[in-house]
């Protein structure tokens, strides 16, 4: 489990994040939203090790993470960050995915029979075998998401970070991988920036403004107009189609 409690963060002049605040939750999705610069993947990269706060505490299994090796870290945390370009790395999707088995080994130490299957284990959850041989290279966005997201199973670390896994995706692939992060039932944190994704994939939400976390809970509790227009400066509507809910922005046409 990872718990944050009263993060400040302050890069160069700038005030990141403010008292912020979040837990996983068991084998639940957790959604972090909110407009452009108001924290979310800067509060992620505190909860892995990457920027360390100016204020407050982030826990790993109730270890202050400022205690803890990178390593050791890797151990309890799986991390999909936005940058996942293969552009120049000659390496195949087999190759790529055991590294995720790393953290397991020491520096010197070759990798186990255990650590292939664990590798092609983590390929066969994301549908992704028939691709053990393919260069990391070819694929294409969709298909390289899946392929980091089965590094991280494969790394079998019982949380895993995702820092915006749809970016650049089109909305096949982002359902697909929305799908995916939900099927494996890990403790799992995710910055979104779709909304209307946020509120079919994730159990719960945490909305912040201006580095604060201003309200979470259930999406049905979090997506409502009153909310969310004080925050993202835009009318609000919910409309319900069958299964789904859809959220609506801007005013009606005339």
């Amino acid at each position: 489990m990872i718990a944050a409690t009263g993060i400040d963060l302050r890069l160069g002049a700038v005030d990141v994040l403010s008292g912020a605040q979040l837990c996983t939750r068991s084998e639940q999705v957790v959604g972090l939203i909110g407009p452009n610069g108001s924290g979310k993947s800067s509060l992620l990269r505190c909860l892995y090790g990457m920027l360390r706060p100016n204020r407050g505490a982030v826990l790993i299994d109730d270890e202050a993470i400022g205690s803890m090796s990178q390593r050791s870290i890797a151990r309890s945390v799986a991390v999909v960050t936005q940058d996942t370009s293969a552009d120049g790395i000659d390496i195949s999707v087999g190759e790529f995915v055991l590294l995720g088995r790393h953290v397991h080994r020491g520096d010197h130490q070759g990798f186990t029979d255990d650590d292939r299957k664990a590798a092609l284990d983590g390929l066969e959850l994301v549908d992704m075998s028939d691709f053990v041989e393919r260069s990391l290279n070819h694929l294409s966005g969709g298909e390289r998401q899946r392929v980091m997201i089965a590094r991280c199973i494969a790394q079998q670390s019982p949380v895993i970070l995702l820092d915006e896994p749809t970016n650049h995706l089109d909305v096949r692939y982002q359902h697909e991988v929305l799908t995916l992060v939900r099927r494996l039932k890990i403790d799992t944190i995710v910055v979104l920036h779709d909304l209307n994704l946020a509120s079919r994939y994730c159990d719960h939400l945490v909305l912040l403004d201006h580095g604060t976390v201003v309200y979470q809970g259930r999406p049905d509790d979090v997506l409502r107009s009153d909310v969310l227009e004080p925050v993202y400066g835009i009318e609000v509507r919910r409309l319900a189609d069958g299964q789904y809910s859809h959220l609506a922005f801007g005013p009606l046409a005339p």
